[in-house]
Parts: C-alpha cells; sequence; structure tokens
C-alpha cells in the first residue's frame, strides 16, 4: 500500500536492533485516515475468504483490527498476555516474540 509505504518513508524511525518504530501514526498516536485505508485494503486482498474473526494480540493491534472488522462485519478478537480472571477454562495458546519489549510472551485466547 503506497501510502502506508510514504507515510513510512516520512515518519518512520529505525532504532537500534532494526525495529521500525511509528508510534507517531499507527499504535502510540493512530492515524485514523490511515488506519481506515489500511483496513480497506486488507478488505480487498481478503474479501473473497471466509473471515469470520479478526484475531490480534493485545494492545497495539486492537484499532486497526476494530477498523479491519468492520469492513467484514466481523468480531474482534484479541489475545492476552497474561491469564487473567476473566479467562477460564480451555485456552489456545502459542509463544511470541515481542522486539519492542525485547522478550517473549505466551500469548491466551480463550477456546
Amino acid at each position: 500500500m503506497q501510502q502506508l509505504i510514504e507515510r513510512i518513508k516520512r515518519d518512520g524511525v529505525v532504532k537500534p536492533g532494526g525495529v521500525l518504530k511509528v508510534d507517531s501514526f499507527l499504535n502510540h498516536q493512530i492515524d485514523p485516515k490511515l488506519s481506515y485505508d489500511m483496513a480497506k485494503e486488507i478488505h480487498r486482498l481478503f474479501e473473497n475468504e471466509d473471515v469470520n474473526k479478526i484475531l490480534t494480540i493485545e494492545a497495539s493491534g486492537i484499532g486497526i483490527a476494530c477498523i479491519t472488522a468492520q469492513h467484514f462485519n466481523v468480531p474482534v478478537v484479541f489475545a492476552k498476555k497474561s491469564k487473567t480472571k476473566n479467562i477460564a477454562g480451555e485456552v489456545y495458546t502459542s509463544r511470541v516474540v515481542s522486539y519492542t519489549h525485547g522478550r517473549e510472551y505466551d500469548i491466551m485466547v480463550s477456546k
């Protein structure tokens, strides 16, 4: 998506370790127009697939996931980085690496 590429070139910052910092428009501060256009493009790319949920990890992905879910008219599910009292019973789990936090997480979603 050319609009995203241009925005990354203009406002993105590559930090030591090769981490791309985009917090001025994608996660810490969100540009709603850019997010809407990204979600529209995601929908265009996957509109012929049987999408029934949008899955993301808390917390930075929730914004774009919600806008994308509106295009598909489906719910958003977000994986938690730690077990809470609200997650009871069986869960799906996966191990992920957060490059921005420099650590691994066991994420979980209630089955």
